[in-house]
């Protein structure tokens, strides 16, 4: 209607991914909160579930191949009485391809146990922890607040709920930039046409010169300033919030983008808004097909967790499903390749930070250097520095 204001704002993301039709799938909750707050949200976990309800997510550390080579290397050193000090080699008593064998027979043993770096296990109420995993205190601490789940969190996943409340460096760096300026981020546009172009030109940036004959804007900027996201950059050509969602589901997904995705848009044959970027979009592509909701649930499901090439069998069957249904071939042959995809979800959170950070860049550009240079930078080469440009470049070049 004209005159209507209309309000972009959300992202097509079917509630089932999360918690499946019938609340039978545990849901996965990922909460970035700055590192110097983690332990108080950490905290607040018991106040809102109860002190005997939660309970830091294990970890299982594991015998590695070159560990358990040196296991076996320093049994037999002990029992010829070798100085490794000395130059006294045990492979003149023993074949190498003896050493191994036995090493390849310690690899997998637990070594020791440990403590997720942000994961709370959530106990439902009326229920004993005892029925999932035995508890211990972490490192043998008794004077510690937290007891730490025995059998590792990925073994116990799926019967009970777990939070990962992680440190990340982004809401610290918001949370400056927003003390030092007074803006709000939450009132940051996430369609703002100047700060969407920095993802392919650097002509917002307003720059006097380009060293580093840089193709984007996105340098520094989390999630796509690395060499390799800034070339699916230039590959893809962004030019909306959504198309960088998908982008996000694309670099963190596995199989997803090199060969895969890659080859589609490249070739020119598929836009980046057609090619399977985040777990979601295999459902609703499904279901805008005409297949019904629960099967492109269940499809979806076996597809993001990699097991067309685990379970061929399976696979099969989906796949003449598919086609049976006129899904493209290149669609199925897509999936098939899939090894792990990113929740939507999660790829919309880290685009919001991203772009929150990048509206600093392009209109605040003092306070977001101030807030990189003092969160973000551990060193700083001053020779190289104090140098001029075209020793800081030759320097970048040497390190590329």
């Amino acid at each position: 209607i004209c005159g209507t204001k209309m309000i972009a704002d959300g992202q097509n993301i079917p509630f089932a991914t999360f918690l499946g039709f019938n609340a039978e799938k545990i849901p996965d909750i990922d909460l970035n909160f700055p590192s110097d707050y983690q332990q108080k949200a950490h905290d607040s976990t018991k106040d809102i579930f109860g002190e005997h309800n939660v309970f830091r997510a294990g970890t299982i550390g594991t015998v590695e191949e070159k560990t358990a080579f040196g296991y076996v290397k320093g049994y037999y050193e002990k029992k010829f009485h070798l100085d490794s000090k000395k130059g006294e080699d045990i492979f003149t008593r023993v074949s190498r391809n003896d050493v191994a064998y036995l090493a390849s027979k310690c690899v997998g043993v637990k070594r020791t146990t440990g403590q997720h770096a942000g994961g709370v296990m959530i106990l439902p109420k009326g229920r004993s922890i005892y029925e999932f995993t035995p508890v211990q205190y972490p490192a043998d601490d008794k004077e510690s607040s937290w007891l730490t789940t025995h059998y590792e969190y990925r073994a116990i996943h799926d019967s009970l709920l777990k939070l990962d409340l992680l440190g990340h460096v982004d809401p610290l760096a918001l949370r400056l930039m927003s003390e030092l300026t007074g803006i709000d981020v939450h009132d940051i546009p996430m369609n703002d046409r100047d700060v969407i172009s920095i993802f392919t030109s650097i002509r917002a940036l307003k720059m006097k010169s380009n060293v580093l004959d840089a193709k984007t804007g996105s340098l520094a900027i989390p999630e796509f300033g690395t060499t390799t996201a800034i070339q699916t950059l230039v590959e893809t050509q962004p030019h909306s919030f959504s198309d960088l969602v998908i982008i996000s589901g694309l670099s963190h997904g596995t199989g997803v983008w090199a060969g895969n995705a890659e080859k589609l848009i490249v070739s020119g044959e598929k836009t980046l808004r057609e090619v399977i970027g985040c777990r979601d979009d295999i459902m609703i592509s499904l279901s805008s097909w005409g297949i019904d909701k629960s099967d492109a649930f269940k499809i979806m499901e076996f597809v993001r967790q990699g097991k067309p090439c685990k379970d061929p069998a399976t696979w099969a069957e989906h796949a003449q499903f598919m086609t049976e249904h006129n899904i493209p071939e290149w669609y199925i042959e897509s999936c098939h390749k899939i090894k792990y995809m990113f929740p939507k979800a999660h790829a919309c959170a880290y685009v919001m930070s991203a772009i929150r950070i990048a509206w600093f860049k392009v209109y605040k550009p003092i306070y977001y250097y101030a807030a990189y240079f003092s969160i973000r930078s551990d060193d700083f080469d001053i020779e190289t520095m104090t140098k001029g440009y075209d020793a800081i470049k030759s320097n970048m070049e040497d390190i590329k």
